[in-house]
């Protein structure tokens, strides 16, 4: 088996490995801001952890690894193309998992748990901040018409959405290759 062939091959089974982590970081992410925490500090603390720190730390893991098993070299494209692999595999699962199984069949009012924390957070931020109820009863009004806003997706838009995180994807992998990059060394 040629190199090109055990990258592709090694980039899917850690997009597999890292899409079911992520799929699994998101959801314990949210029933965490939903149901378990109160603190307006976590609401924005826990999903920045869960959907940032974590997911580099585990990207910058893969591709150390992946490289470690293909010899520690590769070129650029090479590095480019098996991390855009791992990156798509683990968004597809993360699609599919979160945004099509978790949120229409276990739960499909998500959303509106997502927003009704959101709100808490803010009103409780406001509040600790000493801000006039009035002040704070107009700043919620704006979000839940923002959030009204929102809910109007549409097929156009979902499509529009994947093809643009797509294109994020082929980004960051250009960046991540450009990172992990290892030539060889000519003698």
């Amino acid at each position: 088996m040629d190199l090109e062939q055990r990258i592709k091959i090694i980039f899917l089974k850690n997009g597999i490995v890292l899409g079911f982590i992520l799929l699994a970081l998101s959801i314990f992410s949210y029933y965490l801001i939903t149901r378990i925490t109160t603190s307006p500090v976590l609401f924005v603390a826990v999903p920045i952890f869960f959907s940032l720190f974590i997911p580099i730390l585990l990207t910058v893991f893969f591709c150390f690894n992946g490289r470690k098993k293909l010899g520690g070299y590769w070129t650029f494209k090479q590095a480019t193309t098996g991390i855009f692999i791992m990156f798509l595999v683990a968004y597809l699962i993360q699609f599919i998992g979160k945004d099509i199984v978790f949120n229409k069949f276990i739960e499909p009012n998500n959303i509106v748990n997502t927003q009704n924390a959101a709100i808490t957070a803010k009103a409780a931020l406001m509040k600790q901040s000493g801000e006039a109820p009035k002040v704070i009863e107009n700043s919620i009004a704006e979000m839940k018409k923002d959030f009204a806003m929102q809910q109007n997706i549409t097929i156009g838009s979902t499509i529009q959405n994947i093809v643009f995180s797509i294109l994020f994807i082929f980004l960051f992998a250009l960046i991540f290759g450009s990172l992990f990059k290892k030539v060889p060394p000519d003698y």
